[in-house]
């Protein structure tokens, strides 16, 4: 299917004199069952498929998409591109398509693509009875499904990643609290929906009665989701057009120790706990970056028109075209360190157990300040031990300064969140984390 498609682009671009053309075709199967009040109240499945065109005619570029694939509507889609195209204003900078080989990364199970209902369904019950045991209510959702994305142009690119993914999230909750975790992986396999249960019921047994505490500055300990939500915020700045354009946060600091000796953050699209394809939106092969080096900022992505203008190699890192924001690394792998979570609540005389974090906003985008809120677990932790679930805080807290101030670093694992994409982090304990106020919620 996909190189008779990719005929019928070429032919079709041709027709109306156009022979520099890029087409990406992306197919998807995708199913979810959704649980509420300790019961499966939704089941749903869904294929698509996805066909954009990119001409490249005179130093202009459009894009155009259809998600039908008969003869008659490829042909449509492509001449919408070739029009789009004729009427955008030439870029002076625009490269002509790439000519190179593609990595591969195998990432397809196919127990993973065969999921079923029935399996999602029984694993959900068995989720549901571990909260319900605990006079709890669940929520939630369980979706398997798989991927395959190709890229092709006329210069004889061919690009292909299939991928399966399994999610499984889950909400305890309790009169006066609540708990959450959850998991994906491109093997559901890997995933432990009753593990993840118990997690989320733990904590929302834990948490009931929780306390108000004062705001101020408390040392923190994040769990790997809520490391993912904030720290995973500030990843669209390392890239080379971001810090062209003036609007990154490392502008004059390339180079510079921003954080702490601990840590050390890559961008690494093969390491066994991430996702996503080994090229980018041109076909380029991903390069692993050191983007963090015991604190000091190494490297930043290129896409290949960055690249260009910096008489730098592309580093495959590179969206779609056209965009206007370049580049960016998405597969970010942070350095864990050796101590457990446990280890980190019982060395810690006073500090606050955070599980996740939502509502994230940034207010100082050169100090990389953040605010947000805690929720779904937050615990105190006095003596050593876990002494009580607490009231919901709203933070305002400087990525800089927090990650100067890590005193440990757990293993990393492969996370998911609600704020930003999948990555590999660890558990982190850093001092004087500022919470502002105590939320209603």
């Amino acid at each position: 299917m996909p190189d008779d498609v990719f005929q019928q682009v070429v032919d079709a671009a041709r027709a109306q004199g156009v022979t520099e053309v890029e087409a990406i075709l992306a197919t998807e199967t995708a199913a979810l069952t959704r649980f509420a009040n300790n019961a499966i109240h939704q089941n749903v499945a869904e294929r698509a498929a996805h066909l954009s065109v990119r001409p490249v005619i005179d130093g202009r570029t459009a894009r155009a998409s259809t998600n039908r694939l008969d003869a008659e509507s490829i042909r449509g889609v492509v001449s919408q591109a070739i029009a789009i195209t004729r009427l955008t204003e030439p870029d002076p900078e625009l490269l002509p398509l790439y000519v190179g080989q593609a990595s591969a990364c195998p990432r397809h199970f196919e127990e993973t693509a065969a999921a079923t209902p029935r399996h999602r369904a029984e694993s959900v019950a068995e989720a549901i009875q571990v909260v319900e045991s605990l006079s709890q209510t669940a929520a939630g959702i369980y979706s398997t499904g798989e991927t395959e994305f190709t890229l092709f142009n006329s210069r004889g690119v061919r690009a292909t990643h299939r991928e399966t993914m399994a999610r499984f999230s889950i909400t305890a909750m309790a009169s006066d609290s609540s708990g959450w975790a959850k998991a994906s992986a491109c093997d559901h396999r890997a995933i432990s929906p009753r593990a993840l249960a118990e997690s989320a019921a733990r904590k929302a047994k834990q948490s009931s009665a929780p306390r108000e505490l004062p705001p101020g500055r408390y040392t923190v300990i994040l769990e790997p989701a809520a490391v993912l939500d904030l720290v995973g915020q500030m990843f669209m700045d390392f890239s080379a057009t971001a810090v062209r354009d003036g609007r990154s946060f490392l502008n004059d600091r390339i180079g510079q120790k921003l954080f702490g000796d601990n840590v050390t953050i890559h961008d690494d699209v093969l390491h066994p706990n991430q996702s996503g394809a080994p090229f980018d939106g041109e076909g380029v092969p991903r390069r692993r970056l050191a983007l963090v080096d015991r604190g000091q900022i190494r490297e930043i992505a290129y896409s290949r028109q960055a690249a260009a203008h910096a008489s730098v190699e592309p580093t495959g890192h590179g969206f779609s075209l056209p965009n206007d924001m370049g580049e960016a690394p998405t597969n970010i792998v942070i350095q864990g360190g050796a101590a457990s979570l446990e280890e980190m609540v019982a060395t810690a005389d006073r500090a606050i157990l955070v599980t996740r974090l939502w509502y994230i906003r940034e207010v100082d985008p050169y100090q990389k300040i953040f605010t947000g809120m805690t929720r779904d677990g937050t615990f105190l932790v006095e003596n050593g031990r876990i002494a009580a679930g607490v009231r919901n805080f709203r933070f305002n807290q400087s990525l800089i300064e927090m990650l100067s101030n890590v005193e440990m670093l757990s293993p990393a694992v492969r996370a998911s969140g609600e704020e930003t994409f999948d990555m590999v982090v660890p558990a982190m304990r850093a001092g004087g984390f500022n919470f502002t106020e105590v939320t209603r919620f």
